[in-house]
């Protein structure tokens, strides 16, 4: 399973676009949606407008919704697992507490 992990998250880096290339293009909505899926917080208002004429809207949406992706407790474990740190993305979502248990168990055995 952690194999397949390494492949997915693998396969989407090889294939998206940079950042800098998603501004440069006005792609707003897509720039939210990588770094809602990846569990990062969400970016500065001041760190979105020097990368450009930010959209907040599209970058919030698009945020929003790779979140929403990025907090299912099913993979929660395997997140922790891969020694990925825990920004604290999902609290106050209706399965937050369940992933930061499951996020938790990973990252003992990670660092076991």
């Amino acid at each position: 399973m952690k194999v397949f992990w390494i492949c997915a998250v693998l396969g989407l880096t090889a294939c998206s676009a940079t950042t800098e290339q998603l501004a440069e293009q006005g792609n707003w909505h897509q720039i939210g949606y990588q770094d809602g899926i990846a569990g990062h917080s969400q970016r500065t208002q001041r760190n979105l407008q020097s990368m450009g004429n930010v959209n907040q809207a599209d970058y919030a949406q698009g945020y929003l919704e790779g979140v929403q992706e990025y907090c299912n407790p099913a993979f929660a474990y395997q997140i922790g697992l891969s020694g990925q740190y825990y920004e604290g993305v999902c609290e106050g979502t209706p399965q937050g507490q369940k992933f930061r248990m499951e996020w938790q168990r990973g990252w003992n055995d990670y660092n076991q």
